[in-house]
C-alpha cells in the first residue's frame, strides 16, 4: 500500500472511512492516508459515517470512540453489517481497558489511542488486535488509571449513562462528569 507521497489517483485503490468529529484531525489523516496509498472517505457523525459506508464501501475505518452524535461502540457493528469484511480500529484519546474489550468483542481488528501516525493506524489495520509482539509490563497500573478502568467499565455495564453510573458507583453525578473529563493518566 506505499506510496510515493502525492496523492492517490488510482480509482482502483481501496477505500479507508475515518470517522472523528475532530474536522482538523480527519483532514490530516485523511492527506497522510492517501499519500500512503488509500482513498479517504470523512464522516463527522455516525449518520455519516453510515452513508459513506453505503456509498463507498469502504474496506478499512478508523472510527473515534467518542462521536457527537453517538458512541463509535454503537456505531461500529452497524459498519460491519454494511461490510462485514470491513477491517475496523477504534480510536480514542480516552483508551480504557473497558472499551478496548467491548471494541474487539464488535468485531474491531484494533483499538488505539491518539496520537497516532497515520502509517501506524494502516499497520494496524492489516494486523489482528492479538499477537506475541504486544509488549507486557512489569509494573502494576497505577491507582488513579486502576479507578479510570473501573469507571469506565461500570459506565459500559451501564450503557453510557451518567446518572445510572454515578449511582452505581456511589458518587455524586457531577463528581463523576468532573472525573470523566480529565485526560486519562498513564498507568
Amino acid at each position: 500500500m506505499k506510496h510515493d507521497g502525492g496523492p492517490v489517483t488510482d480509482v482502483g485503490a481501496p477505500f479507508i472511512l475515518v470517522v472523528d468529529g475532530d474536522r482538523i484531525l480527519c483532514n490530516t489523516l485523511s492527506l497522510a492516508l492517501g499519500r500512503l496509498g488509500l482513498r479517504p472517505a470523512v464522516a463527522h457523525s455516525a449518520d455519516a459515517a453510515v452513508r459513506q459506508a453505503l456509498e463507498q464501501r469502504p474496506a478499512y475505518a478508523i472510527v473515534e470512540l467518542r462521536l457527537p452524535d453517538q458512541s463509535g461502540l454503537k456505531l461500529l457493528p452497524r459498519l460491519l453489517e454494511i461490510h462485514p469484511a470491513m477491517r475496523v480500529a477504534m480510536l480514542t484519546g480516552h483508551g480504557s481497558i473497558a472499551t478496548a474489550v467491548a471494541a474487539i468483542k464488535l468485531g474491531a481488528v484494533h483499538y488505539l489511542t491518539k496520537p497516532m501516525a497515520a502509517d501506524d493506524l494502516l499497520a494496524a489495520l492489516s494486523q489482528d488486535f492479538c499477537g506475541d509482539d504486544v509488549p507486557v509490563s512489569d509494573r502494576p497500573m497505577s491507582t488513579r488509571r486502576l479507578e479510570w478502568e473501573h469507571i469506565n467499565r461500570v459506565l459500559l455495564d451501564h450503557r453510557g449513562n451518567i446518572s445510572a453510573t454515578a449511582r452505581a458507583l456511589l458518587l455524586h453525578r457531577r463528581t463523576l462528569q468532573r472525573k470523566l473529563a480529565r485526560h486519562v493518566v498513564s498507568s
